[in-house]
């Protein structure tokens, strides 16, 4: 039985996965969610440094690098989460294969790929938005005749 070979049910054509396929998926999913992890934790650490500054100095700068911060934070709870389910969705696919129902093994790999996808979408928009927190340190340090 190939990953790759269709067979013929009803009028419509159906991919017969082996428990390899949904299985390898878990190897981007674990280092998605160190990666995930990894911008989690250097940007709370940031807030935190951020926090003290803003409460010592009350720079508005401050403030506004917190609320781009903020964003990608949630950002990244989502990334997270989504990864998460995608996995849930990529172990549901080979339990359905080992219990031989290919048509929830395929609809649920199919999901988790989608799952996934969405993931990458969100972390795509988060290093987006990151760059914003940067040109807003660069505006500072610009003279006022360079500034924007």
């Amino acid at each position: 039985m190939k990953a790759c070979f269709y067979a013929m049910v009803g009028c419509s054509f159906l991919m017969m996965l082996e428990i390899s396929t949904p299985a390898l998926l878990f190897p981007a999913v674990s280092l998605l969610f160190l990666s995930y992890t990894n911008r989690f934790l250097h940007l709370a650490a940031l807030v935190r440094t951020l926090h003290g500054e803003w409460q010592r100095d009350h720079e508005d700068s401050a403030r506004v690098q917190i609320s781009n911060l903020r964003k990608r934070l949630f950002l990244i709870r989502w990334m997270q989460l989504l990864g998460a389910l995608s996995l849930l969705l990529c172990v549901i696919s080979m339990i359905a294969i080992l219990k031989e129902d290919q048509g929830l093994a395929n609809s649920a790999f199919f999901a988790a790929v989608v799952v996934m996808s969405f993931s990458l979408v969100s972390l795509v928009v988060e290093i987006l938005i990151s760059g914003g927190a940067l040109r807003i340190l660069l505006q500072q340090m610009s003279p006022p005749d360079e500034k924007d």
